[in-house]
Order: C-alpha cells, then structure tokens, then sequence
C-alpha cells in the first residue's frame, strides 16, 4: 500500500498533468494565418546544374527598410510536374515567411528519358544559388535571406529525395545519380505525398539526427497510398515527427489542378476542395517550418497539440514530441516522448492506482 506521501505526489502529479493538457487544449487564442499579406515572385537559373527555378518570397510595405533575415524553403517538384504547377501551395507557404525555392530538375533517366525529375544534387545546387542571389544587388531578395537555415518541402518523388537527404542516404540510381553528404543548413522538412523506401520495397530507416520532419498524407492518394507514409514514419529515428493526415485530399491536392498536365494521374478524386486543400498543405507545412526552423512557441503548440481540433480537414499523429514550448513548461511537465493520448492514459492508470490504493 502506499504511504500517505506516496499518495500525494500521485495526486499532485495527476493534478498537474490534468492542469497541463487542459491547458493546451484551450490555447485557441493563436491565429494560424499566415504572418505576411503579400508575396512576391521572380524566376531565375540555378547555375549549378542551369535547371530554371521560380523564387516566392514575403512582400511586406517595409521589405526594404525592415532588417528582415527570411529563412529558405527549397521545394523538391514531384516527377514529370513542372515547378509552375506548385504555385499557388509556393506563395502561401512564402507567407509564413520562407523565402520558397521551387527548382525544376531536368535530367536524363532510365524509361523516361529526358524529363523533370528531383535528385539529391539539386539541394546543394539551389543552396549555392541561393547565396549568389543573396548576395546580387540586382537580385529582388538581396541582403533578405538567412543561408544558414534551409528547409526542404516536396511532393511525390520530391518527398523521397527530401527524406533520404534528411536521412543522409544516396540512393542510387532513382534519387542519387552521383554522390551525397547532406548539407549542415538543412535543418527542418516537410512532405507530402511521399515516402522512402528502396528498389526491394524495404522501407529504409531515416537517421534524421534530430531534424524535425513531418510528412503530410493525403487520406484518398492513389499514388503514394496512405499506408506507405505510416511505415515511412515509423522508420523516423529521431523526435521530432508528426504524421498529418488530409481528410479527402488526393496525390495532387497540392498542385495548382488535380493531375496537372505530364504527371502521372491519380485514378482517385479527391473530395476536398482543391483551395481548401492546398490552403491546408500549406498552412500546416508553414506552421511547421515555423515551429522546427523559427521556434516559434505558437506554431509548435498548434501543429502538436492544439491544431488537429482546429481544422476538421485533418488528423494528427505526432510520437516522440519533444518538451513543449508552451505556457505549462513552468509546470515542469515534460512531454517528451509522449503524445497527449499517451499523457491522459498514464493520467487515468494515475487515478486507478490511487483509489486502488486509498
């Protein structure tokens, strides 16, 4: 039986943790909107490997007489989808404010031939353009980017690419044609419609040594089937993750159109709105750009803990969370490792244990 200070510190544990998810779950005060009205755009030539990209960043009234410093989102197209079809998920995600590169890679490749086709070696291609345009006085975002802090985003076969960078992984031939080292700037990814697995079907482990990474999953994708991004994530060594989900959403609820033209099509419709949904993939890819790059508290707390309440268009599955960065950190309660339904279980075998006990 326990002693009577045994039984306090349950009761006050149990009080705390109550007090902690409560408090969490009515955090509704944060406005998930994007931080900035406008964006701009231009197109330039990623020298590197001179494939063309398109460049969406934030276009405040005082852009120029603000000391801005816009992190980058490096977004890997999916196969055959050229990067014009990425717009409208580029400028919403640029809101948030990410500078947001959308790169096409076009290369030679078994089957297809000449075609649009992400690869590893377009990250370290784009990453040195990106300082180049930094640095060009002729260059609309000069003096405007902070190089040092890079996210991926991708669709499709860009997702695969993204992972195994993140993983550190050269797959060869399909993702890596020459060799790999990821680059120190990648310090965050988000993707969707995609996951990492090799020739055999073997879903490959992802050593992300700490760079948080979310996949989002649209739940009626024909293409990269749902299942296959569950076994992705739980092939994710290191927190953070989190696993979207998007209620209706197909393999090209991210594009422009639903099967834009060159692609592949998905045999399946989607049955969300295809504003709604790239409204969505991109409030939820910026939010958590912003939680994992800009450590924004708001952010981190609506993608974790209080966003999946928020929006009926998804569901969220986010193991291994690292300490929250809300209001309850004073408390002391960490909520590593756990997610908030494994808090309530532990709060309610807490409760048993005490009246068992009593």
């Amino acid at each position: 039986m326990l002693n009577i200070k045994s039984l306090s510190v349950v009761c006050t544990s149990t009080s705390l943790l109550v007090l902690g998810i409560n408090e969490i779950g009515s955090a509704s005060s944060f406005n998930p909107t994007p931080v900035f009205d406008n964006v701009a755009s231009y197109s330039t030539t990623i020298t590197g490997d001179n494939n063309l990209a398109d460049i969406y960043y934030p276009n405040p009234t005082d852009l120029k007489t603000s000391n801005y410093s816009f992190p980058v989102a490096l977004l890997l197209q999916g196969a055959l989808v050229d990067k014009s079809n990425y717009s409208n998920y580029a400028k919403q995600v640029a809101r948030y404010g990410f500078v947001v590169v959308v790169p096409n890679s076009k290369r030679i490749a078994p089957i297809f031939g000449e075609a649009l086709l992400p690869q590893t070696s377009q990250i370290n291609t784009a990453l040195q353009q990106i300082v180049v345009e930094n640095k060009n006085v002729s260059s609309p975002i000069v003096g405007l980017l902070d190089t040092e802090k890079v996210g991926l985003l991708g669709h499709s076969l860009g997702s695969a690419v993204g992972l195994s960078a993140i993983g550190n992984l050269c797959l060869k031939p399909t993702l890596c044609p020459g060799s790999f080292s990821r680059p120190k700037q990648i310090v965050a990814g988000a993707f969707y419609g995609g996951g990492l697995r090799n020739e055999n079907d073997v879903y490959l482990p992802i050593n992300n040594d700490g760079i948080p990474v979310a996949l989002l999953q649209g739940d009626r994708d024909g293409r990269a089937l749902p299942f296959r991004a569950s076994l992705t994530y739980d092939k994710i060594k290191n927190p953070p993750a989190a696993l979207i989900n998007i209620k209706g959403a197909n393999h090209f609820s991210i594009t422009n159109t639903n099967n834009p033209a060159g692609a592949i099509p998905d045999p399946i419709n989607s049955t969300l709105n295809q504003d709604v949904a790239i409204e969505t993939i991109a409030r939820w890819s910026g939010l958590f750009l912003r939680a994992s790059i800009l450590n924004d508290k708001d952010a981190f707390n609506y993608v974790y803990y209080t966003g999946e309440a928020a929006d009926s268009n998804v569901t969220v599955e986010s193991k291994r969370v690292p300490e929250s960065a809300s209001t309850v950190a004073p408390l002391g309660i960490l909520f590593t490792y756990f997610t908030i339904t494994q808090l309530r279980k532990r709060i309610n075998e807490s409760k048993r244990h005490f009246k068992t006990n009593l």
